[in-house]
């Protein structure tokens, strides 16, 4: 094997044993301090395989990023989920959808729904002392509790989120537990790195770019091992970007691929002005959103339908519930509150986005609207400063795409507060440190950038063909039509 193709392997292999070491530690309610340790330890080791896979030549670099997605994907399935109970919703509204029943219509304990119940779930007696029970009624001298977070609330996911989980539930043998949500996200996280390669194929863009998704630590964790359907609405969007720059008359397609991501978990349509980049033509800019738009509403009607409830659940409660309408209820809006009254921290973030959203969708590549898309993502980022580590994954994508590897500190910033902001009593010191570390970060590389005159906007994307040792790396220049 070539020494920088075994070096990249050996690094890869330290962060495959990390990673596994790091999931099966079950210190998130225990000790979170040193759990954080073990996330640094990863995101470390993650950064010299990225450094040594620089080095290897070009003819090894798909295998070994192929067979570390896989190596680094599968580090998620040796435990059961660790920081999150958002999986356990997920069975949960697979199973009342199998029974017929609509996901909006009951929350998880009304008693309506007690013939679905079961002792994974539902626990009883001595098995509700963990600290990831949530007690529910009726009350007596045995309780009774659940693995679900909220179960007095109603569902919040999306339809296309919610036909998910129908699917894996359907297709579940008995008894099968949290596995099933656990490998079909391994799956879709394995979709996304073959989507990324395929487009940076498709582009002539060096696919080194495609390991920053497939070896990112974060990606194990939250899309694997706690099993978020982020990771769904994550491949969607890599998928719509990737149909908008390689099949630029047919925007429809891309639209329509956008508006499924949308439909999965909302946050997606962060990326729409990243679509619109340099679109000019209103009838252009249409044939983006009104397809998404359109599949949206289709994905919602047969809910609607089917529902006596809001399909939007407990969507508003959720918003109130994580201070993003009251800046002061919690770590929202970190670094806009050391300089600005609470108050002004939401009319800011909004002026800030939309002239952000503006300037990607004038000034924007129409053959790369994913750098547009993750300009406006991490902005959005950066100033809403979220504390669950699981929003990062659509970032990832992003940063895979495009290769502006700095963004990953803000993908950093979240388990931080999510994790490490645990040992504190108060989670608003930490938001405001690393999220305030990684905007520092992605300002130096922009300055680095525009020094050395790389700068986001390039007339033309290189690939390297050849860096084999000792001898120089050739590179093709792939001209973008005008």
């Amino acid at each position: 094997m070539n020494p920088r193709t075994a070096l990249a392997a050996t690094v890869l292999a330290a962060l495959t044993a990390v990673l596994v070491l790091t999931i099966r530690y079950d210190g998130y309610f225990a000790d979170p301090g040193r759990l954080f340790w073990w996330y640094a330890a990863c995101w470390v080791l993650f950064a010299g395989a990225l450094l040594a896979l620089r080095r290897v030549p070009s003819s090894h670099v798909v295998p070994l990023l192929v067979a570390g997605a896989i190596a680094v994907t599968v580090t998620g399935l040796v435990a059961p989920p660790r920081t999150s109970t958002d999986a356990y919703r997920y069975a949960w509204d697979g199973r009342v959808q199998s029974a017929g029943v609509s996901p909006y219509d009951h929350a998880p304990q009304d008693p309506t729904l007690v013939r679905l119940r079961d002792s994974w779930l539902f626990p009883k007696g001595a098995a509700c002392g963990g600290p990831d029970r949530a007690r529910i009624p009726p009350a007596g001298p045995v309780p009774h509790c659940t693995r679900l977070n909220r179960p007095a609330v109603h569902t919040i996911y999306p339809p296309v989120a919610e036909a998910y989980f129908l699917t894996v539930d359907q297709l579940s043998p008995e008894g099968a537990r949290h596995k099933p949500l656990q490998i079909g996200c391994g799956l879709i996280t394995l979709g996304v790195t073959g989507a990324v390669l395929l487009i940076l194929r498709r582009r002539g863009i060096d696919p080194r770019r495609a390991a920053y998704w497939a070896w990112c630590p974060v990606v194990p964790i939250e899309a694997v091992n706690n099993a978020h359907a982020d990771v769904l609405g994550a491949l969607l969007a890599v998928i719509g970007l990737g149909l908008l720059a390689v099949l630029p008359h047919r925007r429809s397609a891309g639209g329509l691929v956008l508006g499924a991501a949308i439909a999965t978990k909302l946050m997606p349509a962060i990326v729409l002005p990243g679509a619109l980049s340099g679109i000019r033509r209103v009838r252009d800019a249409a044939a983006v959103l009104l397809p998404a738009a359109a599949f949206i509403a289709l994905a919602y009607t047969p809910y609607v339908l089917l529902s006596d409830g809001s399909v939007f659940g407990y969507l508003g409660g959720y918003v109130e519930e994580e201070g993003y309408d009251e800046p002061a209820a919690g770590p929202r809006y970190a670094l806009l509150r050391l300089v600005l009254p609470d108050s002004w921290a939401l009319p800011v973030v909004l002026a800030v986005m939309t002239v952000v959203s503006l300037y990607v969708m004038r000034r924007g590549d129409p053959h790369r609207p994913w750098s547009g898309a993750l300009l406006v993502t991490g902005w959005a980022f950066a100033l809403l400063t979220p504390g669950y580590s699981w929003y990062a994954l659509l970032l990832v994508a992003l940063v895979a795409l495009d290769g502006r590897w700095e963004w990953l500190g803000v993908a950093l910033a979240g388990p931080a507060v999510y994790v490490f902001g645990r040992v504190f009593d108060h989670r608003q010191p930490t938001a405001a440190i690393a999220y305030g570390l990684a905007v520092l970060l992605v300002l130096a590389a922009a300055v680095v950038r525009r020094r050395h005159g790389t700068g986001t906007r390039q007339p033309e994307d290189v690939s390297v063909q050849a860096s084999e040792p000792g001898s120089p790396p050739s590179a093709r220049i792939t001209r973008r039509p005008t």
